[in-house]
């Protein structure tokens, strides 16, 4: 029944994308955020549905009337930079037998986000592909957060096997990040079922994250919440809410917990935490060993045995940093960490643009909450390997194309302005010749 139904909703989708390629686009999202085919158990689980709709969107948007380009910012130059040196490194990596599969995928990431932001153009439609980012994810945050609830959290939440979430923590992760989404579509939405539903949906996903077991998330959680009042534009009542919902998390998981949470500061005798620091340190050797990292899947059982301070002790990097820096070095590190500056000053530009902009608030909330959303990525990411997970680039690509919308509408404005008259830019009237 499950396959039958992911088959229906892909195929029946494919007229839409051949009329409109940003249909495409949000069907390809909700496949590869949301994995819904490995909820299934017969032909769907392994179907190559993301391809085939990838190629619709492409075809589709090689037909369309509409522009093709992409927004032109520091984000997408370095996001383009970073891409080449990856590959670049590629070429020279240390487990060449494994590389390029892994090669493959990332750039399979980074590809469709360039393709999403030519078939993505208008407000409707970047509206449209917040909602999906946010439900291919809120769909694990309710599913773990009832079974969280009903389990009285004694048992783990996992996400769908064979994907980038299946991990708890990786599933933690992924729940702290997409959180604030949540919250902004609940800010902006206007009935009150809506508004109640994702209030409870943002109750729930916490919960999720709780149920996980997941230490990282506990920490991105407490960053992602505390940023999350910092941007928010009613504080009072977002405050109120946090501290509503947040107790609900204790009251509801076990001792058991509790006393996993409590190992936090006691990295001297995990053995989690000291197979990390084994891993962060294999990743420094390997970087200074060699200028261009390691390459992708360098993190293996042979690699360590040559550059891992204890040998025997093997891990995963266990940290988006030190998975950077073992896979394609410092200089590799210096332009993700420059991506993610990038991707924040962006954010930063959209509010400053929609100051005194009353009809743009809808996006000055969206570049908040993005920004709240790489926090908790930032922080929790801190722990864990995936530097590469398609989310946080569909956020950030997602206030891109926000940026470029609110740039069209000012050059629109300025081009129906009066001569001598001025044009608003986050502000009071600017004179059009400087505009």
């Amino acid at each position: 029944m499950r396959d039958a139904f992911i088959f229906l909703v892909v195929f029946g989708s494919l007229p839409l994308v051949f009329k409109r390629p940003a249909v495409g686009a949000m069907m390809y999202a909700w496949l590869s955020l949301m994995n819904p085919h490995r909820l299934t158990y017969g032909a769907a689980y392994d179907f190559p549905f993301a391809a085939i709709i990838a190629a619709a969107t492409l075809g589709s948007l090689l037909v369309s009337r509409q522009r093709k380009d992409i927004p032109v910012n520091s984000f997408t130059v370095m996001l383009l930079i970073f891409s080449a040196w990856t590959t670049l490194t590629s070429f020279f990596a240390l487990e060449p037998t494994f590389v390029w599969g892994e090669w493959g995928r990332v750039m399979k990431t980074f590809g469709m986000l360039f393709l999403t932001m030519m078939a993505v153009r208008t407000e409707q439609d970047i509206k449209q592909l917040v909602w999906v980012i946010a439900m291919s994810l809120g769909f694990y945050g309710f599913k773990g957060g009832v079974f969280t609830v009903l389990s009285g959290g004694s048992g783990h939440v996992f996400g769908p096997d064979d994907s980038y979430i299946s991990d708890n923590n990786a599933l933690a992760l992924a729940l702290i990040t997409v959180l604030p989404i949540i919250w902004y579509l609940q800010q902006q939405s206007i009935k009150r079922y809506l508004r109640l539903g994702l209030l409870g949906l943002v109750a729930a996903t916490l919960i999720a994250a709780a149920g996980s077991y997941s230490r990282g998330a506990l920490v991105a959680a407490a960053a992602m919440m505390f940023f999350l009042w910092l941007k928010s534009r009613a504080k009072m009542r977002t405050g109120l809410a946090l501290l509503l919902i947040a107790p609900l998390v204790y009251l509801i998981m076990p001792p058991q917990w509790f006393g996993r949470m409590e190992t936090i500061d006691d990295y001297h005798s995990d053995a989690s935490a000291l197979g990390r620091m084994n891993a962060w340190g294999f990743a420094l050797n390997v970087a200074k060993s060699n200028i261009l990292g390691g390459g992708f899947h360098a993190f293996s059982p042979r690699m360590f045995l040559v550059y891992a301070p204890e040998p025997g002790n093997h891990h995963a990097a266990h940290s988006i940093y030190f998975q950077v820096l073992g896979e394609h070095g410092f200089v590799g590190l210096a332009l993700f960490l420059i991506l993610m500056v990038c991707a924040w000053r962006n954010g930063s530009r959209i509010i400053k643009m929609c100051k005194m902009r009353p009809e743009w608030r809808w996006a000055s909330d969206l570049a908040a909450m993005g920004q709240v959303s790489m926090i908790g990525f930032a922080v929790g990411g801190a722990f864990l390997t995936l530097a590469y997970y398609d989310l946080i680039y569909y956020i950030v690509g997602a206030l891109a194309l926000t940026e470029r919308l609110l740039k069209e509408r000012l050059a629109q404005e300025r081009k129906n302005a009066p001569a001598g008259a001025g044009t608003r830019i986050g502000g009071p009237l600017i004179p059009k010749e400087i505009a």
